[in-house]
């Protein structure tokens, strides 16, 4: 699949199982978002991976649109420098 065919057909998920997410999978998740470019190569981000059922049912009370991580099994919050 090329770059603009997996742009077009992408798709949003709200709807999670319980299934773990493996370190592995995590992994490759967080080197494709730091291989984001960035300006002068500043990377000015931060990666919090949270697995923490009490905190992922805590963070839609004060952000509107994360509704979906009371259902998900972890979440990746990208914080800007």
């Amino acid at each position: 699949m090329d770059a603009l065919q997996a742009i077009l057909t992408r798709r949003s998920i709200r709807k999670y199982t319980q299934q773990p997410v493996s370190n592995e999978v995590i992994e490759k998740l967080l080197q494709a978002a730091m291989s984001a470019p960035s300006a002068h190569n500043q990377q000015p981000w931060q990666f919090v991976v949270v697995r923490q059922r009490e905190i992922l049912n805590e963070i839609p009370k004060f952000h509107p649109y994360a509704q979906m991580l009371k259902s998900a099994p972890a979440a990746i919050l990208v914080c800007g420098d």
